[in-house]
C-alpha cells in the first residue's frame, strides 16, 4: 500500500481503538484496529490525549 494511501486512509477513518497499552518507554497508548494510528492515552483521565509520533523505524513491519 503506498504511502499516500495511508494518509488517506488514517484522515478519514472512523477509529476503532484496542484496549490501551504501556509502551516500553512508559508511555501508554491506543492502537486503531482499522488504520494502525497510534494515540497517546492517559489513564487517569481515561482519554486519549493526542496522536502518538513513533520513531520511523518502529513503523516498519
Amino acid at each position: 500500500m503506498s504511502g499516500f494511501f495511508k494518509r488517506i486512509l488514517r484522515w478519514f477513518c472512523p477509529h476503532r481503538f484496542s484496549w490501551p497499552h504501556s509502551g516500553t518507554d512508559g508511555r501508554d497508548y491506543q492502537v486503531c484496529l482499522i488504520c494502525g494510528s497510534a494515540f497517546e492515552y492517559d489513564l487517569n483521565t481515561m482519554q486519549r490525549t493526542g496522536r502518538l509520533v513513533l520513531p520511523s523505524d518502529t513503523l516498519s513491519h
